[in-house]
């Protein structure tokens, strides 16, 4: 008898709720209001989780220092730039189906006409997306759109900051994103079986390789330069968000998710 279809979601997914109850119980303290300065510096910052948020953050600089980064710079020694550019123009092409939904949910017709025209257009003469032919002879550009960024321009409040080691800094907003955009991707709708196994976590892995090797650069610089790297971090992807949410700019969705340095929301995705 034929097992019923199940859906697929990955550990992080399951995982991500856990770890923001675990951040939201260990919260700083907030200044008193005899210190007006402090006050405002504390509710800028949307940080209440700060002291998890920073062991975390230790957490994963540790699995940055001895896995993801060692694998990304051998990534990026041994595959010749040419082909790291088609497996990212390649997962940014299966991220489609959800910014198209989320062009959609926007209402923004204009945008999601693009898309469409992209997928089609970069699946047949790009060669199932390895070219971005759609760029290059049309002219027409990529952008991203994740579930957060419409919960956003909904009206849903970002809550206050977490970082999530792997996926990077996050809040409850994007995180909820990220796991509607797991649910929605239509590669979670297969069936079962080792096949379907190795394409959902093979996936997911090129993702975290192709996201980290594109920021083994501007990582480096944080920690090399930065007094303290995890408010540089927070500041920098509270900031980017910001301006993906207003389309302030286009971001190609060449890299992953919208999240951090990892699976998820930060500086994973590349300016073009």
């Amino acid at each position: 008898m034929r097992q019923p279809t199940r859906l697929r979601l990955p550990r992080a997914a399951l995982a991500a709720p856990l770890l923001a109850a675990v951040l939201l119980a260990g919260c700083a303290t907030r200044p008193p209001a005899s210190d007006p300065d402090a006050v405002a510096e504390y509710r800028q910052n949307n940080d209440p989780a700060e002291p998890a948020n920073r062991r975390l953050f230790a957490v994963h600089q540790a699995i940055d220092q001895y896995a993801l980064r060692p694998v990304a710079v051998g990534y990026r020694a041994v595959v010749p730039q040419p082909v790291r550019t088609g497996v990212r123009n390649v997962l940014g092409n299966l991220r489609t189906p959800v910014i198209l939904a989320n062009d959609m949910l926007q209402g923004e017709s204009r945008r999601a006409g693009d898309t469409l025209g992209r997928f089609v257009i970069n699946s047949t003469l790009g060669v199932a997306g390895i070219f971005d032919v759609a760029e290059s002879w049309f002219g027409v550009r990529g952008h991203a759109e994740d579930y957060g960024q419409t919960l956003a321009r909904w009206g849903v409040g970002e809550g206050p900051f977490l970082f999530i080691p792997v996926i990077g800094p996050s809040n409850p907003r994007d995180l909820l994103g990220f796991g509607l955009g797991i649910v929605s991707d239509p590669l979670s709708w297969f069936g079962q079986g080792a096949v379907v196994d190795a394409l959902v976590y093979g996936r997911a892995g090129v993702t975290v390789v192709d996201t980290r090797e594109s920021l083994i650069n501007t990582i480096d610089d944080v920690n090399r330069t930065s007094l303290d790297p995890y408010t540089t971090l927070r500041s920098a992807y509270r900031q980017r968000r910001a301006a993906e949410i207003s389309n302030a700019g286009e971001i190609a969705p060449a890299a992953a998710t919208s999240t951090g340095f990892g699976v998820g929301t930060g500086m994973d995705q590349q300016r073009r």
